[in-house]
């Protein structure tokens, strides 16, 4: 039974539209810029200032420990007057259901909510932010349930039994097409009556920028982002919010392979189905109740979320795609926007945060076809700026740092000439912040990758991982860390960063700070 939906990409993006009342006309009279804000917090012009990163979090306690709430707790001890955090994705699992924000957001970062004291009288859809937490959409939080599963689980153990899946956070809803997220996040404009638009829109977009009248994020008052993708600079940085669900789409397989090719995936989607059965009725013989085969039931469902990973993105492959399934207007967005950044002599450097690393070596994320399609999609994005630019870059990185979430992991690359203008750019994945950790892939920590150019077929290094903070080891030397990382970054131009990664493991029952020397980029 396929217990995930995923809405199209021009249902995605239509039904964004939709909530935000995209380019309505009383918006465009007021010259507002939908995809801007202002972090107004009163310090916002300081170029030196901390952050944190997190990412793949949104999960509830299992068998007695919580991993994503050890991780807040980290973050509370190693604030330090962090002025934001942000998120790379995946805030709920498993479809980014409302049912599931009290359990897994709200309660975890209560102390960064206003009201955070009794986080139960905290409605997911009226959240604010004390420390702003400000997240992009994962996969999960636009993934839906079928409605015929919805109509006989989410109530009973009994029924998910029945359907031999045990303690997954699945429940009566899914994400509706990404509607929970807006609404926990986004200024939900549709929610807005007609006749109180222009004193909502009067009253909260009051910033203004190089680009028009903007929407104002107070942290304790007014906390809500303008829509799906967004900018906002602070500290002389420019930071750049991308929704990666709606230009994953994996490019067509090549002509003279796409008969094999199709084959092979589908006898490997065969493979992983045969293999998944077999892990459930591992399951049902497994007691949740006894600690040593609840660590055993926890490991086989990781598993089976691999599985499931796998499955989709073969889906995504074997599928027939449009351009419509691109989504142009949000790259061509990035493209104007890192142009004018670059144009603007105040800005000290550029971080971009979206879901989907475009560069990884988790066991499950580096060969996918989405994997490739981001890559592919983010560096004719970045040929573009750099043919507008010209020599005004002097030889730097078009982007300092790009952070990325989707691998269960905390992993630091840097791309190393790749014949593109994504060359010597760092990439932070930070998704090992709640949800199980994964495991490193066996091929080792230089990236390779196929080009075909007017010689034929070649293949060259694009990528080193220089750090991998994952699952490993087996029995008792198995390491399961959970993670996030801190930002430092100081004045001067161009800006430094200072990256530490902050670790956290549980060790003989006891959770120890496992946390690593700061990296400097």
């Amino acid at each position: 039974m396929k217990l995930i939906s995923e809405p199209s990409v021009p249902v995605k993006i239509q039904k964004m539209k939709q909530r935000v009342r995209w380019q309505h006309p009383t918006i465009q009279q007021r010259r507002i810029d939908q995809t801007s804000m202002i972090l107004d917090d009163g310090r916002e012009e300081n170029p030196d200032f901390s952050f944190m990163v997190i990412g793949d979090s949104g999960t509830k306690s299992h068998y007695g420990s919580h991993p994503q709430r050890q991780v807040a707790e980290m973050i509370l001890n190693h604030n330090n007057d962090s002025r934001f955090i942000l998120h790379t994705g995946d805030v709920i699992y498993v479809v980014g259901s409302r049912e599931y924000y009290p359990t897994n957001f709200i309660a975890p970062y209560r102390e960064f909510l206003v009201g955070g004291d009794n986080p139960k009288n905290i409605a997911y859809d009226q959240m604010v932010f004390k420390l702003p937490i400000l997240p992009v959409l994962g996969n999960h939080d636009y993934y839906d349930v079928p409605l015929f599963y919805r109509l006989i689980t989410g109530s009973t153990l009994p029924l998910r039994r029945m359907l031999r899946y045990r303690d997954i956070e699945i429940g009566w809803h899914g994400s509706n097409q990404g509607d929970a997220y807006t609404r926990a996040f986004i200024d939900y404009l549709a929610a807005i009556s007609p006749a109180e638009l222009e004193h909502h829109l009067d009253a909260n977009y009051t910033a203004k920028t190089d680009t028009g009248r903007c929407l104002r994020y107070e942290p304790g008052k007014f906390t809500r982002l303008p829509n799906r993708y967004y900018t906002f600079r602070y500290g002389g940085i420019d930071f750049f919010a991308l929704d990666s669900n709606t230009f994953n789409t994996p490019e067509p397989l090549p002509e003279n392979q796409a008969g094999d090719i199709r084959r092979e995936l589908v006898q490997l989607r065969q493979k992983l189905e045969q293999e998944e059965l077999e892990i459930l009725a591992a399951c049902d013989k497994l007691n949740s109740e006894n600690p040593e085969e609840s660590e055993l039931l926890a490991d086989l469902g990781a598993k089976v979320d691999q599985l499931n990973e796998v499955k989709i993105d073969i889906e995504k492959q074997l599928e027939t795609h449009t351009n419509a399934d691109v989504d142009f207007e949000q790259l061509e967005w990035l493209r104007t926007r890192l142009i004018e950044s670059w144009h603007n002599s105040e800005v000290r450097g550029r971080v971009i945060f979206f879901h989907h690393p475009p560069y990884v070596t988790e066991a499950t994320k580096w060969h996918q076809g989405q994997t490739l399609a981001v890559r592919h999609r983010l560096r004719g994005v970045f040929e573009q700026v750099a043919a507008s630019l010209g020599d005004i870059t002097q030889g730097r990185p078009l982007v300092d740092v790009i952070f990325n979430g989707h691998a269960h992991c905390l992993e630091y690359l840097r791309t190393v000439n790749t014949g593109y203008a994504d060359s010597h750019i760092n990439y932070i994945v930070c998704g090992g912040s709640g949800r199980r950790p994964r495991r490193q892939r066996q091929e080792g920590t230089e990236l390779v990758e196929n080009f075909t150019d007017s010689l034929g077929n070649s293949t060259r290094k694009v990528a080193d991982s220089l750090l991998y903070v994952g699952r490993s080891g087996y029995g008792s030397q198995r390491k399961k860390p959970y993670s996030c990382v801190r930002v430092d970054v100081k004045a001067g131009f161009p800006a430094k960063f200072i990256i530490t990664p902050l670790v956290t493991e549980l060790i003989e029952g006891k959770w120890c700070d496992r946390s690593l020397e700061p990296i400097v980029i």
